[in-house]
């Protein structure tokens, strides 16, 4: 994959990836790898520059289950004439080393198995240049209002959709759900009066007189409906290439802290700043 000029090296790129992988039910047992799948991301501009995925056949696919418990899950005839993961090491190496890495729960999780599948062909495993592990982050700067803070949990709370538990379409979920998080934490830092209740008359607005196109301000009672209080409510979002293009200029700015600090709690320390 050639760099845009935009951005010039890997290095300041970030790479959102997740893994799927088997679940032990007896001690002694392994995690094996099933499905890998990465988005690269430029931070600039929010673009999604490349995008993978495939299914990896695991060396004992008997640990694979026959039927999954999920309605998209990963079965074991699915994987059963997929690569094994040594066949697919070169493109998975390419993608991660020498990238900032991102994703839910990733440095306790999916780091660990991408090191064990490496170490398992006999090969040196990638390398990140930074980590943002959404999973901590965000339980430390946005709370548990969401819940029990795992990925579905978050997704269901901003109407995102359903997670899928299939790689590629997780990773773009994870994306909108941290630029969800930082744009609320950016509106309760920049507006807390608002944000936290203390309007005397919410029902009104002000908007500037159409009289005249002067300074002097009116009030006009809002016409919209109310907005809905239900938070678990569902609807489709097609996370594609084009949608990450979307971004306020702001949310952008964001994300291209990244490069610099390498961490998401320092992006988030300076969410108030986005807009200004």
């Amino acid at each position: 994959m050639e760099a845009s000029s935009s951005c010039p090296a890997s290095a300041s790129e970030i790479v959102f990836f997740d893994l799927e992988t088997t679940v032990p039910n007896k001690a002694g047992q392994r995690f094996w790898v099933l499905e890998f799948g990465a988005i690269i991301v430029c931070p600039r501009k929010l673009v999604e520059l490349d995008s993978y995925s495939t299914l990896v056949r695991p060396t004992d696919l008997s640990a694979v289950a026959l039927k999954s418990g999920r309605c998209d899950g990963i079965t074991r005839e699915a994987v059963a004439n997929a690569p094994a993961f040594g066949e697919v090491a070169d493109k998975i190496f390419s993608i991660l080393n020498g990238r900032i890495w991102a994703g839910h729960n990733i440095r306790r999780f999916d780091c660990v198995r991408i090191k064990e599948a490496f170490a398992e062909i006999g090969r040196p495993a990638p390398m990140p240049v930074g980590m943002i592990d959404s999973l901590g982050v965000l339980t430390e700067k946005f709370g548990r209002r969401a819940g029990n803070m795992k990925m579905a949990t978050l997704a269901t709370y901003f109407g995102l959709g359903q997670q899928k538990h299939r790689s590629l379409e997780d990773v773009r979920m994870n994306l909108e759900v941290l630029k969800h998080c930082a744009t609320v934490l950016f509106l309760e830092s920049s507006l807390p009066s608002v944000m936290s209740g203390k309007w005397h008359n919410p029902s009104t607005m002000v908007t500037r007189s159409r009289s005249n196109g002067k300074l002097p301000c009116r009030e006009e009672n809002s016409r919209k409906s109310p907005p809905s209080t239900t938070l678990g409510y569902q609807r489709a979002v097609p996370y594609t290439r084009g949608s990450l293009g979307k971004m306020t200029e702001g949310v952008k700015n964001l994300l291209c802290k990244a490069q610099e600090t390498k961490s998401l709690n320092n992006i988030l320390k300076h969410s108030h700043s986005f807009f200004r």
